[in-house]
């Protein structure tokens, strides 16, 4: 996505956007965060240079936010999809001032909040879904003895 040129001859499209204090530089998507788009956001199959597409101009466009203020694995875009995301510094690379400049990783995405209403407070949804795990394992720990 960083050398994606224009329209007009000889110009490249600029390729370092700020968020949440970082220069993002490239956006890279995992084949996990793929495969969770098809399945919780657009429900059939689409190109990854669509996703990068969509996430990289939602970025420039300054729609991506934190979901908690303290916390920086989970974004929420354009107030309604949830995507957990990591941050790496690029080796070697800088900006003209001297910072280090990023790439993001998109790790999953978690599904729109308008479709599902347990995304509304991910840490609750979090805490319930580990309580229920542990005690389907101490249910089936039960059965066994």
């Amino acid at each position: 996505m960083k050398d994606k040129k224009m329209n007009r001859w000889s110009t490249y499209e600029p390729f370092i956007v700020e968020m949440a204090g970082r220069k993002i530089y490239d956006i890279v998507v995992t084949n996990h965060a793929q495969s969770r788009w098809v399945e919780r956001v657009t429900h059939e199959r689409v190109e990854l240079e669509e996703v990068c597409t969509f996430l990289w101009e939602k970025l420039k466009g300054g729609q991506i936010e934190p979901y908690y203020r303290n916390e920086e694995d989970v974004y929420i875009i354009d107030d309604d999809l949830l995507m957990v995301a990591e941050f790496t510094a690029m080796d070697k690379q800088i900006d003209l001032v001297g910072n280090p400049i990023y790439k993001m990783i998109i790790v999953t995405f978690l599904g729109r909040m308008s479709e599902n209403l347990e995304l509304r407070d991910l840490k609750s949804y979090y805490s319930w879904l580990r309580h229920s795990r542990r005690m389907t394992l101490i249910k089936s720990g039960r059965k066994r003895k």
